[in-house]
């Protein structure tokens, strides 16, 4: 699994066509040849571009479900809506089908930004709305969120 690391503002072309910074290419240079899987975010108007690798781990966590129950196949169909293969061209494009930029509204700039994983791709004025929140926010989300764990130096006398 690689861990990938940054923000990057990029531009779209008219076709939905992605030139990659050098820095992400050699993050991403690992698992290049793997291909990777593009998607519509579940919690914002955002794509998210797994490493195949990375989608080969979620696809096996769905497998592993009860496909059976109402639920999980609804779930399912969401959740892989829009599913996309796709690959970085030899020059370091990674184009974006059609009905993905009109999902995530991207236009002419674009930001690329790592997650756990994975690859947001967002049209720049919608990442801007979606992390211009109050440190009071900010705050509340990350004990939410990271405040309950309890790590190695915790243990430490």
């Amino acid at each position: 699994m690689i861990n990938l690391i940054g923000q990057f503002n990029c531009k779209a072309d008219t076709k939905g066509r992605i030139m990659l910074p050098t820095v992400l290419k050699k993050q991403l240079a690992p698992v290049l040849n793997d291909g990777f899987v593009l998607k519509r975010s579940m919690f914002q108007r955002c794509l998210e571009l797994h490493p195949m690798e990375y989608w080969n781990d979620i696809s096996k966590q769905l497998r592993e479900q009860n496909s059976f129950d109402k639920v999980n196949n609804t779930f399912f169909r969401i959740y892989t809506a829009g599913l996309a293969p796709v690959e970085i061209d030899g020059t370091g494009r990674l184009q974006i089908p059609k009905n993905l930029v009109e999902f995530a509204g991207i236009s002419k700039e674009v930001v690329l930004t790592c997650s756990v994983g994975f690859i947001e791709v967002w049209d720049k004025d919608g990442y801007e709305e979606t992390i211009n929140v109050s440190d009071e926010e900010v705050a509340k989300m990350a004990e939410e969120s990271m405040g309950s764990k309890k790590t190695e130096a915790d243990e430490l006398p």
